[in-house]
């Protein structure tokens, strides 16, 4: 990797470059629902007015996705501001892999198949269950349960997570009832038996992250795996039962549940299946592969290790190898801003709290878990709280910025990346006043760092990965706020398709910052953007950047 060429120019400020992402912070389309707008955030309004500023593109093909009806994520965006470029992601390379066939013709495909055919075994799949296309899609899962039969496979189970986070909160039985057609169609020659084994809310069960809460995989564990755990006759029956018991439930947070036949699982992975998990996202993938991959495990008392034959949809950490068997091969992400900043002799910090930490780090540096330059980088992880978002809505916001403003202060670094999750993780619960007060904390602490940038004759770069908390009330084709039966808005907890801020500040004036001329942009724009600030020329190759200086 060769050194980044100096500006000509603009050297760079005195202090440091001060990149700020305000996870799921976006600029809504509508004035009800929208709780950035409806929070009071006095220093954001400011630097707005203040700064130079502008709106860039956050979701669909500005950051990789297959169309612009795709919302996006915090993995996505984080790779897309890491490397200054856009990659085809997770949701296009599999449906290209799939459309083309090469997902089937592949080495992993044939083990799994050959595995259960030669066993007599079954094939389990196990992922989120929706067409959200964030961590999965549903036509990935029917794709393969095909081409399963058409090999010739007998038994296939499948494992769903159900959704309500990138989809509407209660939408479930929209997902399990066309599926459950599907399934009967696929059993109508009576020569296979594809079926429905267990499954519960993806916030309850399985879909963990960053090893914040690792009973979560221990009950995702004792309901795929084990068949432990309430039984019902149906998919269906389950969720409308808890439903009942709980009115109001979230999709998200539905319990587990076990379908039974004759009052025994139907569908308990044992030794000699295959398992496939087929979402394609990384993060949420990486725990309960560690359960099946293990030779020991100490994070939960799982038992002896399965002798299955285990597969992700993508590879969801290259360096670690994790897992060892994909059906899709992620992209090739290079020439990341920190790996240009690391061969200049830039010191650098990343900093976030445990549900954010992994995108400053891993994502930002295009799937790379391991630092570029062990002397120039800094990696801190502030614990997040294990509870409820809406039960702490400031997070760790307050923390993140202490260390920051120290860091600041310190003079050690050019570039400091954070990321403040609360807008997202907060934005997810679809509680609207905790929203509010999540925005809020990020404000108080914008006015704590534009301090600190100002004393140190810094500049700070605040932008945002994906909208969440802009858009937090569904809408119908009209704009109208949909309603529920109480008069009360629907909650919408996934992400929005709305344009996230960005602003460049510069107290001393040294740069001379501007907007630049370039129409269009995406948040990939970001790198270049914080290189030119830094004193140095962006790649070619790289998004242009919002602002021209010198």
């Amino acid at each position: 990797m060769e050194a980044l060429k100096k500006s000509t120019v603009f050297k760079g400020p005195q202090g440091p470059v001060v990149l700020v992402i305000m996870d799921g912070v976006g600029i809504g389309k509508y004035e009800e629902g929208d709780f950035v707008r409806a929070a009071e955030t006095p220093n954001l309004d400011w630097l707005i007015k203040n700064g130079v500023s502008t709106q860039l593109q956050a979701h669909g093909t500005a950051v990789g996705l297959p169309s612009d009806e795709d919302m996006g994520n915090s993995e996505v965006g984080h790779n897309a501001i890491g490397c200054g470029r856009v990659f085809h992601q997770g949701a296009a390379l599999v449906s290209e892999a799939i459309a083309s066939g090469a997902m089937f013709t592949g080495q992993t495909w044939k083990e799994l198949i050959g595995n259960v055919k030669a066993n007599g075994s079954a094939i389990h799949f196990i992922g989120l269950f929706s067409d959200g296309n964030v961590h999965s899609h549903l036509d990935h899962l029917k794709a393969m349960l095909r081409q399963a039969k058409a090999e010739g496979v007998k038994t296939a189970r499948i494992h769903p997570l159900i959704d309500g986070r990138d989809v509407p909160p209660t939408s479930a039985l929209e997902y399990v009832e066309p599926f459950e057609v599907f399934l009967a169609g696929l059993n109508a020659c009576g020569a296979v038996d594809y079926a429905i084994a267990s499954g519960g809310g993806r916030m309850n069960i399985t879909m963990d992250r960053y090893n914040a809460n690792w009973d979560m995989v221990k009950r995702g564990w004792d309901t795929h795996v084990k068949g432990e755990g309430r039984m019902f006759s149906s998919m269906k029956q389950a969720i409308k039962t808890f439903r009942d018991e709980k009115p109001g439930i979230l999709d998200q947070d539905l319990p587990p549940f076990v379908i039974e036949r004759n009052g025994k699982p139907v569908g308990r992975i044992v030794d000699g299946d295959s398992v496939v998990f087929f979402n394609f996202r990384g993060d949420r993938a990486l725990e309960i592969t560690k359960a099946f991959e293990a030779d020991n495990l100490k994070e939960f008392n799982r038992g002896p290790k399965l002798k299955v034959k285990y597969a992700g949809m993508m590879q969801y950490d290259g360096d670690l190898g994790i897992p060892r068997s994909y059906l899709v091969t992620p992209p090739a992400i290079n020439r990341t801003m920190g790996e240009y900043l690391a061969a200049s002799g830039v010191h650098q910090l990343a900093i976030s709290e445990t549900q954010k930490y992994g995108h400053v780090t891993y994502f930002f540096n295009g799937n790379r878990a391991d630092k570029f330059n062990e002397v120039l980088e800094d990696y801190v992880e502030i614990k997040s709280d294990v509870c409820p978002f809406e039960d702490a809505p400031r997070m760790k916001a307050v923390e993140i910025t202490d260390a920051v403003v120290k860091a600041i202060e310190s003079g050690k670094y050019q570039f400091i990346r954070l990321n403040y999750p609360n807008g997202d993780m907060v934005g997810h619960t679809g509680v609207f006043s905790a929203v509010k007060i999540a925005v809020e904390a990020v404000d108080e602490c914008l006015g704590r760092l534009k301090t600190a940038v100002e004393k140190a004759k810094g500049i700070m770069v605040v932008s945002a990965d994906h909208g969440n908390a802009d858009d937090m009330y569904e809408h119908d084709k009209t704009g109208a706020v949909k309603r529920g039966k109480d008069g009360q808005p629907q909650a919408k907890t996934a992400h929005s398709l709305n344009p996230v801020p960005a602003i460049v500040y510069d107290p001393s004036g040294s740069s001379k910052a501007r907007l630049s001329s370039a129409k269009g942009l995406g948040i990939s724009s970001l790198a270049g953007t914080c290189l030119k600030l830094l004193g140095f020329v962006p790649p070619a190759d790289y998004t242009p950047s919002i602002v021209d200086v010198g």
